[in-house]
């Protein structure tokens, strides 16, 4: 369905399944597509770009929250990036993150695969799991 991306990585739906996030690992960068009805993919942006930050790690793995915030793997840990496609913070590992995903019964505790550990942090937001 994306032919011009070299790496393409983690993908994530916006709460209400109208765009697609796609991280491009190869170049630190998120990308942003429409999804029409049809299931098709439009209107594909640049979202963010981590490509000047010299901190170990990219895009790869990640999730949504129910406010529509991203959290990926990134420079430094994970970055969380608001649904208008700004960086608002990152939540710092000691080790280059693979992955997050949301867990526990209320889904307000974020999961966290690195290099050679799995982390965890409790958070005030729960996240959308799908």
């Amino acid at each position: 369905m994306i032919k011009d991306l070299a790496r393409p990585n983690g993908l994530a739906f916006s709460p209400d399944e109208k765009f697609l996030y796609v991280a491009e690992s190869g170049k630190k960068q998120w990308f942003r597509y429409r999804v029409q009805p049809d299931g098709s993919l439009t209107d594909g942006a640049l979202f963010l770009d981590a490509s000047t930050d010299p901190a170990e790690g990219g895009p790869d793995g990640l999730r949504v929250d129910e406010k529509g915030n991203i959290y990926g793997s990134g420079p430094g840990g994970v970055w969380i990036i608001s649904p208008d496609g700004k960086h608002i913070g990152t939540i710092k590992v000691p080790e280059r993150v693979s992955n997050v995903a949301w867990g526990d019964q209320d889904g307000k505790t974020l999961y966290i695969t690195a290099s050679t550990s799995l982390y965890r942090i409790k958070l005030k937001i729960a996240g959308i799991r799908n």
